[in-house]
């Protein structure tokens, strides 16, 4: 029998949609976001692709998959409900105070962004557990009751309780729940001891405010897509993209929405993954670029990178620290207001700016006919005649050209160029803003970037990733099937999988290995709680472990994964030799004769990769004869061969400049590069020689 999975991908413009069959047949779409209702976005492609496969929702018998922008929105939107912070007296201030580091050391007017609960809703509780997680002094009942009567005078639906040291005995404020729970059951209640189990008060407390923050909006959501999926016919539970590349049943997702923030990106990051095995390229820069944002992840030995902590609402957006972090493991990825909706300006010094301003879905770019008046990146492309306004989905979204010829003769005017040299203007930023941004990224932490492959995916990534792979010194580009809906396909052959973190601090060689196995067996027990209840056998569940060290008296430490389960071997010497040698790799150094000290323990719970996979749709026959037409390249008009994706077959060569196009997006080659088809069904771009700069003259 075939067996049919279903994923969704809401996005900050689209909606994307794949319905895949064990046969390998794959059915795709995408339809513009419905930000005011996003259930009727998800059910507008589902109801896309099931009628493209003529089947019903009872015969979606493998799994439904969801990866959504809904908490991200809420973040940046800023239009959650009222929320409380319950903290221990003496440090109502903690949201406002950070962690007293300015991230920006010459600049006297850093801003920093507001947080989310302001101190007139944060509540001080007279209790104390001590740095060893005895406790000094228990919560009062009459206290707690009295900050319930206050939250409701002010109308708060959710309250964010993190007490001092609640990482080491979480007994307080497992109080403080047991009593909002008798009191006012309506009121969502986050415990740091459970959201965020880690030492540093600030993390823990923004991690738990977030979550505080997006839970009346992520729960109900959850909740009603499950009631819709089953008033509509589908059999399964639906499975919640994370932040870590893992999924999660909706269930449990929805108590801990901090999780979920990196949900579609983490999706791209980990179908890059897949693309790496399947080519045996073990290290890649994945460039994912939808219509609100641009996404890049390196991706080495097969494995993305991985961060124990992340930041959402940047003031800056390159600089750490100048947002709210979160201490929940992330696909470690930079990501930028650079997409195909993102607003070309010009600002007060008289320079072209991109984004980070996007036009979203509505209005959306001018030439979508919705009402928008800024110039955007796609009506960029559009004016450059790289999109045909007449084919853009397949033909069923007709663009606007004359709209979008007509915003960027006002964008030429005020630049003094003409419109087709704006235009080109806007996608030469563009790429180098995405280019400069993963540039950034992986010297940061280390890694020459320069010659590592690029997979292009996303509506817009083919568009721009040929012109990005040359500014980061890149050789090849890959653009796999499914491109334009790729990270929904991603959720699709990424693993059921939950990290879990908790602090406990010793040095390195005076392990308590008592208290090492009662913690890690503990995460053992939530890890795998968590795989049952999305759907794994017990004994199909898995567990990695790894831990994180400093040298003492360091302020951050180092994530080493162990060879095995610790608890059973308890070798210090083999977990310092790992640690040096890490420390070693990212550092140039080590500090021998230092002494080491543990600060965190981490288990990864995790099934299966599934083996679900597209089959590769490959054209027989002599490479048809193709149409062409006028594309502004660097300011010279030139006619280009546009070449339909599915025409080609395996030893076709194309050289640029050249248009391949697809019912979802576009491929846009440059000169100096060639392409042909992989057995795989991906189309492969090799750098073959290096193309000549254009400068423009300014328009008298």
């Amino acid at each position: 029998m075939t067996k049919y999975s279903l994923a969704i991908d809401i996005g900050g413009t689209f909606t994307d949609a794949v319905l895949l069959a064990s046969d390998g047949r794959s059915f795709v779409d995408k339809t513009l976001t419905t930000h005011n209702n996003l259930i009727e976005g998800f059910f507008r492609g589902v109801d896309l692709v099931l009628s493209q496969a003529d089947i019903q929702p009872s015969d979606v018998n493998d799994v439904v998959v969801h990866a959504t922008t809904v908490v991200t929105n809420a973040l940046i939107e800023r239009k959650g409900p009222p929320v409380a912070l319950l903290v221990t007296e003496g440090f109502r201030d903690v949201l406002y105070i950070r962690e007293e580091h300015r991230y920006e050391m010459y600049d006297p007017q850093i801003e920093f962004a507001e947080p989310l609960i302001p101190s007139e809703r944060t509540f001080a509780v007279a209790e104390r557990c001590y740095a060893d997680g005895a406790i000094g002094k228990e919560v009062d009942r009459a206290q707690i009751v009295d900050i319930i009567q206050k939250c409701r005078d002010q109308g708060i639906v959710s309250v964010a309780v993190c007490f001092l040291n609640a990482y080491r005995n979480g007994a307080n404020e497992e109080r403080v729940r047991e009593i909002f729970a008798e009191e006012a059951p309506e009121i969502y209640v986050s415990l740091s001891s459970v959201i965020s189990p880690q030492m540093r008060e600030y993390f823990r407390a923004s991690t738990t405010a977030i979550n505080a923050y997006t839970i009346p909006i992520t729960r109900p959501y959850l909740l009603s897509l499950i009631d819709e999926l089953e008033a509509r016919g589908f059999d399964q539970q639906p499975l919640i993209m994370l932040s870590n590349g893992g999924v999660l049943g909706a269930k449990r997702a929805g108590d801990m929405p901090v999780r979920m923030i990196e949900s579609g990106p983490a999706a791209g990051a980990l179908v890059a993954c897949y693309f790496s095995r399947l080519f045996d390229i073990p290290d890649l820069i994945s460039f994912d670029m939808g219509g609100t944002t641009a996404k890049a992840c390196l991706v080495q030995n097969h494995e993305p990178l991985v961060a124990g902590t992340f930041e959402v609402d940047r003031r800056y957006r390159f600089k750490p620290g100048s947002g709210m972090p979160i201490t929940v493991p992330s696909i470690d990825m930079i990501e930028i207001g650079a997409g195909g909706g993102s607003i070309a300006s010009v600002d007060a010094l008289g320079l072209l700016k991109i984004g980070p301003e996007s036009s979203g879905s509505m209005p959306g770019p001018v030439c979508y006919g919705r009402g928008g008046e800024n110039p955007c990146v796609t009506d960029a492309d559009l004016v450059l005649g790289i999109l045909d306004a007449d084919r853009f989905l397949g033909g069923d979204m007709e663009l606007d050209l004359e709209g979008a010829q007509a915003a960027f003769d006002d964008l030429g005017k005020t630049l003094g160029l003409s419109r087709e040299a704006a235009a080109w203007g806007v996608f030469e930023v563009v790429c180098e803003q995405m280019a400069a941004a993963t540039r950034t990224h992986a010297t940061d932490r280390g890694i020459d970037y320069r010659g590592l492959p690029l997979l292009a995916f996303g509506g817009a990534g083919p568009v721009h990733a040929c012109m990005v792979a040359e500014l980061t010194e890149s050789e090849q580009v890959i653009y796999p099937p499914l491109a334009s809906v790729l990270s929904a396909f991603g959720t699709l052959v990424t693993p059921t999988q939950v990290d879990l973190v908790r602090s406990l601090v010793s040095q390195l060689d005076s392990v308590d290995w008592s208290r090492v196995d009662e913690t890690l067996g503990a995460m053992v027990e939530e890890g795998g709680a968590a795989l049952v209840d999305a759907g794994i056998p017990e004994d199909e569940c898995q567990y990695r472990f790894g831990v994180e060290l400093r040298y003492t008296g360091q302020q951050s430490e180092v994530r080493i994964e162990l060879d095995g389960d610790p608890r059973e071997t308890r070798d210090t010497a083999a977990i310092e030799r790992l640690f040096q040698a890490e420390y070693e790799k990212q550092y140039g150094l080590k500090l021998d004769g230092m002494l080491i000290e543990v600060v965190n323990w981490l288990v990864t719970a995790y099934g299966r990769h599934p083996d679900r996979a597209s089959a590769a749709q490959v054209a027989k026959g002599a490479l048809p004869d193709t149409g062409s037409r006028t594309v502004h390249v660097g300011g010279t008009a030139r006619d280009v061969p546009v070449f339909q994706r599915l025409a080609l077959k395996h030893g076709d060569r194309i050289d640029g400049p050249a248009i391949i196009e697809e019912r979802e997006t576009t491929i846009f080659i440059l000169e100096g590069w060639s392409l042909k088809l992989h057995p795989s069904g991906s189309l492969v771009a090799d750098r073959v020689a290096a193309r000549k700069p254009q400068v423009f003259e300014r328009v008298a």
